[in-house]
């Protein structure tokens, strides 16, 4: 078996199951916020800030922020060994690819820290 050093798992059958777990969790955390929109149609300002203060909320929040990060991640990655290939791009495929997985990892880094500033308050 070949383990490739830049992907998520450590291997295809790993990153399917973070892909599937994630987006598990994804839709669950959709549903939910989906309950309470339906269940709450006035729903006002220091309502949605009191079901956000709630730790279980937070966490659930961060959660779902990791599996967007997570399942986004498998999904770059995919992309860029599926797509940005020496049949492409030559002998530059290797060096493209680097920088598009360092980019998109960045950024995911990015969003996951600006989430945990939200949710927990930390400025």
């Amino acid at each position: 078996m070949v383990t490739n050093v830049s992907s998520f798992g450590r291997s295809g059958l790993y990153d399917w199951i973070i892909q599937r777990l994630t987006a598990v969790v994804l839709a669950s955390y959709t549903f939910f916020l989906l309950g309470i929109f339906i269940l709450n149609p006035d729903l006002d300002y220091e309502q949605w800030h009191g079901i956000f203060s709630s730790f279980g909320m937070r966490f659930y929040t961060l959660l779902a922020m990791l599996s967007v990060c997570a399942h986004a991640w498998v999904g770059m990655w995919t992309i860029s060994t599926d797509y940005l290939t020496d049949d492409m791009l030559g002998s530059k495929a290797v060096a493209v690819r680097f920088v598009f997985q360092v980019v998109c990892a960045l950024v995911f880094l990015a969003y996951l820290v600006w989430a945990i500033q939200i949710l927990w308050g930390i400025s």
